[in-house]
C-alpha cells in the first residue's frame, strides 16, 4: 500500500482551493477523523478528547450517521466540528461527477456541514469545482499528516511517529474512528494528545 505520511507541496499547488493546513501563526494543530459515527471507536475518541480538553473534526459517513444517530448528536453536543464525507465512502476518481455530488447531497440531509473530505482524498479538480459551485461556502478540508492508523501493516507507534515527527503548528491530522484503525488509533490517540499538550499546542476544530 502506498501512501505518503506528509502531503507534498506540488500536491497543494494542483488543489490550491483545498484547504491543506492552516497558518503556523496560531500554536494549534487539527486533529481529524474520518469514516465514524463508529460504536467502539468513536466514544472511545471523544473521551480521549475530553480527557485532553482537546477539540476535533469529524468528517462522516452519512450511512453511518443514519445507524448510530445518539454518537453523531454526543459529537455535536461535546463542541467538536462535523464533515461530510460522502453517504457511502465513494472514491472520487472511480464515479461520475454526478453520482458523486447525488451521494454528497445524500448525506448532507443528516450532515449540516459547508465542511467536506473526499474519501481516499481521491477528488477530481471537476468534482472540486462542483461542490464549491454547488454547497454554500464550501471548503474542501484534506490535511497535511496522516497518522496511517488505516494501515494494518503498521503498529500504533508507527502512527504515533508518523504524528510527533512531522506535525506542526497549522497541521491538519487525518485519523479514523473505524473498525479497520481501531488498534492502532486505540494506541496513538493517547499518546498523540499527550505530546501536543506537552508541546503546549491548542488541538481545535477547524472552524466554519
Amino acid at each position: 500500500m502506498f501512501y505518503l505520511t506528509k502531503t507534498p507541496a506540488l500536491l497543494k499547488t494542483i488543489y490550491k482551493s483545498c484547504t491543506w493546513n492552516f497558518s503556523p501563526a496560531k500554536p494549534s494543530v487539527y486533529l481529524t477523523f474520518d469514516d465514524g459515527p463508529h460504536p467502539t471507536a468513536t466514544p472511545f475518541v471523544l473521551e480521549q478528547l475530553k480527557k485532553y480538553e482537546a477539540k476535533a473534526t469529524f468528517f462522516c459517513i452519512g450511512k453511518n450517521v443514519v445507524e448510530h444517530p445518539g454518537i453523531y448528536q454526543q459529537i455535536l453536543e461535546e463542541g467538536h466540528a462535523i464533515g461530510n464525507h460522502t453517504h457511502n465512502h465513494l472514491n472520487g476518481w472511480k464515479t461520475s461527477t454526478d453520482k458523486y455530488l447525488e451521494n454528497i447531497m445524500e448525506a448532507r440531509k443528516y450532515i449540516n456541514s459547508p465542511l467536506f473530505r473526499p474519501p481516499y482524498g481521491r477528488i477530481t479538480p471537476f468534482q472540486v469545482k462542483h461542490i464549491k459551485k454547488t454547497i454554500p461556502g464550501a471548503q474542501i478540508i484534506m490535511w497535511d499528516i496522516l497518522s496511517a492508523d488505516f494501515d494494518t501493516a503498521i503498529n500504533g507507534e508507527d502512527c504515533v511517529q508518523n504524528v510527533v515527527f512531522k506535525a506542526k503548528a497549522g497541521s491538519i491530522i487525518v485519523f479514523h474512528d473505524s473498525t479497520k484503525a481501531w488498534d492502532r488509533l486505540e494506541y496513538s490517540l493517547p499518546r498523540v494528545l499527550e505530546f501536543f499538550r506537552k508541546q503546549k499546542l491548542s488541538m481545535d476544530a477547524i472552524p466554519y
